[in-house]
């Protein structure tokens, strides 16, 4: 999961990164680093979901794991706590840093059934779009399909990912976390650390369908850095060298106006603290 970076480690090899793109299959929709950003230790993207605004703050999508909190404890959910953080915004090449983005509060982050944290902006949709010219990912409402073309894309590597969805693990058991109905990747996206946040892009609609999160490293099973797949039985399978996102379609269905987070709703099923 442990797919970010801590430290130094990370300020002298982000200093080294290039933008790299893996090829893409030849019926991929174009995608590139507009609405994405670097955080510190992870990647990110600047998202809005159906009943999104114009005028209301915009909102980075990133891990949990990837919160300055640090670790969300199984369990435990985080909704409206102040932050400060701030955001390094690229542009479409992602060679440039256009702007700084500022959060104001954690509307909301969890490791338990999902690896998420949405981050309310001091920025609406609308000044993104007239200050820098960048239009936020949409979050798709609906369920990826397995054998989609997808696309990672990181920002702290600068570096986007082509491959499609093999499948979908029915638990993804890491430690002492499980996520549900996690998206496992084809072998081409050999994600490293330092991805954990990129969204996943489908390349038909350009809509984000998961946050990569994780991947096996070692072959261990059911450990740090080394998820183990869980089926419907209590089957255990290890796939060691794969690499697996969180969907994000059920956001779609607590996300209401002014970029709040709606655990009421009767339709939202994330975790509620």
């Amino acid at each position: 999961m442990i797919r970010r970076l801590i430290g130094a480690a990370a300020a002298a090899l982000a200093g080294a990164a290039l933008t790299i793109v893996s090829a893409p299959s030849a019926h991929a929709a174009a995608v590139d680093f507009h609405a994405i950003v670097a955080l510190s230790n992870c990647s990110g993207s600047v998202v809005r979901g159906p009943l999104s605004a114009d005028a209301d703050p915009a909102m980075v999508l990133t891990n949990g794991h990837c919160s300055e909190l640090g670790f969300p404890q199984p369990g435990q959910v985080v909704a409206d706590r102040r932050s400060t953080r701030t955001f390094s915004l690229l542009n479409s090449t992602g060679q440039q840093t256009i702007a700084r983005l500022r959060a104001t509060q954690i509307e909301y982050s969890t490791m338990t059934d999902t690896d998420i944290t949405l981050y309310k902006l001091s920025t609406t949709y609308q000044q993104l779009r007239s200050q820098y010219g960048v239009e936020a990912l949409r979050l798709s409402s609906e369920r990826p399909l397995e054998a989609a073309q997808i696309s990672v894309v990181s920002g702290y590597w600068k570096r986007i990912y082509n491959c499609k969805i093999d499948g979908f693990a029915y638990r993804l058991r890491e430690s002492s976390w499980t996520w549900k109905d996690s998206i496992r990747y084809t072998p081409e996206c050999d994600t490293i650390g330092g991805t954990s946040g990129s969204p996943v892009v489908d390349q038909a609609s350009g809509q984000v369908v998961g946050v990569n999160n994780t991947g096996n490293e070692d072959g261990a099973r059911c450990t740090l850095n080394n998820p183990c797949e869980v089926d419907q039985n209590g089957t255990i399978t290890v796939r060691q060298g794969i690499n697996y996102a969180q969907q994000t379609y059920l956001m779609t269905r607590c996300l209401v106006r002014g970029s709040d987070i709606d655990l009421t709703n009767a339709t939202c099923q994330l975790p509620r603290p």
